[in-house]
């Protein structure tokens, strides 16, 4: 759980930045809709590739 955050900050962070910049984000509506529609995807693909890598190193051993 904590690598997943952790990545999802690393990770995540530069592409929301850079998507936010195509994006009008003039109203407080508007700043929660993007986040929820950039954010949830960038953190889904980070807790499943976390996910998929943990399940790879407990079945190689």
């Amino acid at each position: 759980m904590q690598t997943t955050f952790v990545l999802t900050i690393v990770v995540g962070a530069p592409i929301v930045a850079v998507v936010s910049l195509l994006a009008d984000l003039s109203t407080w509506s508007a700043r929660a809709e993007f986040a929820i529609r950039v954010g949830a995807p960038v953190w889904f693909c980070t807790a499943l590739a976390v996910f998929l890598y943990a399940r790879r190193r407990t079945t190689d051993r």
